[in-house]
């Protein structure tokens, strides 16, 4: 059984929209009010947790001046707390990501546990708390679990989505014999072992154009007039549409590489270091390195693959993949193509893809 999120669009009507605007708010003030209460501690010698935060909401609803808090469901309240005490646990982990404050122009979203929410599968309606009508759901796939939780969002260009997360058996795929090393690029999106390389789409580039134009339309408005509210959405629309694009071609490619081979090799890239490049940060964030890792990883533990992740430090491209010596000059981005002492000549991802399978397989042995 694994836990999978379906994700679908929903069209809410006037009632529901202002319910939402209004937990949305609620939220965000809770997720604030909790960080801005732990900070002001902090500075005081306290340490402050899940409970202190719970405790200080209860307080706030208490107070008059707070008293709308008590008009939305008291579920997604917690659950922003929740979101926050992972966010600490997280940075105090990694060392990176320390939580911000949530801002109203942002995307907004709101997680409901199952004591949130109707579910009726024979209907297939989906009723949120305090709401008297069912979501207006557009059904693009099916599932036949429960859902456990979900959370509801809205985009910056005003487009709701719902995301269920619901525990299912997910088939295997049949097991073939075929492995494969991916060292992933900016050149090149990915190159494998066995020649298959798979082009970059360069989507920052390609919207380039239509983003310095919504950009500069919306610099000449006048802030927080129509029109700027206007240009302010088909500029997000832009960004929607990137987005979109990448996060497709991401899919499509992670699933072919895992319908094809049994173990996939790849490098475990630290992407938040290799965007400290300023040359190459744009190009870095735009060929999306940390979700195709992440995607390997998860659709492999689903269908019965393996994916084999090597050191950042493995030096998978200046290694001759015939007779293992590493090259002896200065090594830098600049050499694409390059010869061995002992001869062989060398496209410099090609051999790191060669490398990579054979270390991947190694190591998942």
């Amino acid at each position: 059984m694994k836990l999978i999120a379906y994700k679908y669009r929903f069209y809410p009507n006037n009632e529901q929209v202002t319910i939402l605007a209004h937990t949305f708010g609620c939220v965000r003030f809770a997720y604030n009010s909790a960080l801005g209460f732990s900070k002001a501690q902090y500075e005081l010698g306290n340490k402050t947790n899940y409970n202190d935060w719970s405790k200080n909401l209860t307080q706030l609803k208490k107070n008059p001046n707070f008293s709308w808090l008590k008009a939305v469901s008291s579920v997604p309240l917690q659950q922003s707390l929740k979101h926050l005490d992972k966010g600490f646990k997280s940075f105090f982990k990694s060392g990176f990501g320390y939580p911000k404050f949530k801002h109203k122009h942002g995307n907004q979203s709101a997680s409901y546990m199952s004591n949130g929410f109707k579910w009726s599968a024979d209907k297939q309606s989906l009723t949120l708390a305090k709401m008297k009508q069912a979501l207006k759901i557009k059904w693009s796939r099916t599932f036949t679990g429960t859902p456990s939780s979900l959370t509801v969002s809205k985009t910056k260009s005003g487009k709701y989505f719902v995301s269920m997360l619901v525990k299912e058996d997910v088939k295997q795929l049949p097991v073939v014999n075929k492995t494969v090393g991916v060292d992933v690029g900016i050149k090149d999106l990915a190159i494998c072992s066995d020649g298959t390389k798979f082009n970059n789409p360069r989507l920052t580039n390609k919207y380039a154009k239509k983003l310095a134009k919504a950009s500069r339309k919306l610099a000449k408005k006048k802030k927080g007039s129509n029109n700027f509210n206007k240009q302010k959405l088909a500029l997000a629309k832009i960004h929607e549409k990137i987005a979109n694009c990448r996060k497709d071609f991401t899919h499509k490619m992670t699933s072919t590489l895992i319908n094809e081979n049994q173990v996939i090799g790849i490098e475990s890239l630290k992407v938040k270091n290799m965007v400290k490049n300023r040359k190459l940060s744009k190009h870095i964030h735009d060929a999306n390195f940390g979700e195709i890792v992440r995607q390997l990883e998860y659709k492999a533990d689903w269908y019965g693959r393996k994916v084999s992740a090597i050191s950042q430090w493995f030096p998978s491209s200046k290694m001759c993949n015939e007779c293992g010596l590493l090259y002896s000059g200065k090594w830098s981005l600049k050499i694409r193509n390059w010869t061995c002492k002992c001869g062989a000549v060398h496209d410099r991802d090609e051999n790191a893809a060669i490398n990579i399978h054979r270390e991947g397989l190694r190591l998942a042995a």
